[in-house]
């Protein structure tokens, strides 16, 4: 049974595009499992080292769907996305009934509803919305966690994909429910970022040697992978390689302060630390490209 299962996973072709910071690894694990994967990004270098590994390149966002059952994007944000599908990327032309868009972006929930009922009118096509969690470590792994909206249905025809990368895929409900998981997951991690850095900046100006306390804290109340992947970062002042752009958690967190308003939620700690990621998108030695370790230099100048 096994065998016949992963014959049948290696038998999709996986469409793949937006090879950056994570899909990169994500595509990386598909061709370890064995599976058939075409990928696409703009610049077209960030596939190199992918081709080399068995990846095909697409001569366009169009021939990829054409020739793929499964289309991943994975892309910055909202507007990414609708280009792709809609705008310049062109994909609504190239897709078809048989076709399933995977969207492993973190985007706007109201927005991939009004998106993916746009496509399935527009061409047959069907959308599944699927962002992930876990980070490049996980993605490298095969341990991500996945956030699925749409039909449950669609959510098994992904199978070839999820097998591959994913450690848990969950079904939250219909389209953008899975965006939505990702959002209220965003704003527990960026949340937790600030006040970790926040933390260590406070115990490095009261005198306690910051750099032993993600140790010092494992197992107890206070412990949490980002304490322990971005908390020795920040206290020994390590930023390479990048796991997680400041640009990237303002975005996330501004969306969940923008939906809390849409539906009347309160989000005052989310708000608050929106406020201190505004603030490190235009200091001098952190902004929007810079990996969330330098947090840590915003608080100091505080302190």
């Amino acid at each position: 049974m096994q065998s016949q299962q992963k014959t049948a996973s290696s038998a999709v072709r996986i469409g793949f595009i937006g090879t950056g910071l994570i899909g990169a690894p994500m595509v990386e694990r598909l061709l370890e499992c064995g599976r058939e994967v075409t990928v696409w990004n703009r610049t077209t270098a960030k596939c190199d080292a992918l081709v080399a590994a068995g990846a095909t390149l697409a001569e366009s966002p169009q021939h990829l769907a054409r020739e793929c059952e499964l289309v991943c994007l994975c892309l910055t944000d909202t507007a990414a996305v609708r280009d792709m599908v809609f705008g310049s990327g062109a994909l609504v032309h190239a897709l078809h009934a048989a076709s399933l868009v995977v969207d492993l972006s973190s985007i706007a929930p109201d927005a991939t509803r009004d998106m993916a009922s746009e496509l399935t009118t527009r061409c047959g096509a069907h959308w599944l919305d699927a962002p992930v969690s876990g980070g490049v470590p996980a993605a490298r792994a095969g341990r991500l966690i996945v956030f699925a909206g749409g039909d449950a249905a669609d959510v098994s025809r992904a199978d070839p994909l999820f097998s591959a990368l994913a450690q848990r895929v969950t079904h939250m409900g219909g389209q953008g429910a899975g965006q939505l998981a990702k959002s209220c997951n965003q704003q527990i991690v960026a949340c937790n970022l600030m006040v970790i850095a926040e933390m260590l900046a406070f115990a490095e100006r009261a005198g306690i040697e910051a750099p032993r306390l993600p140790a010092a804290l494992a197992g107890g109340f206070a412990d949490s992978l980002p304490l322990q992947i971005f908390g020795p970062r920040m206290a020994g002042n390590v930023d390479t390689p990048r796991l997680g752009a400041v640009a990237t958690f303002r975005k996330d967190i501004a969306q969940v302060v923008r939906l809390a308003n849409d539906v009347g939620a309160q989000t005052p700690v989310t708000a608050a630390a929106l406020a201190q990621y505004e603030a490190a998108m235009t200091h001098d030695e952190i902004g929007g490209d810079a990996d969330a370790s330098r947090l840590i230099r915003l608080l100091r100048e505080q302190a």
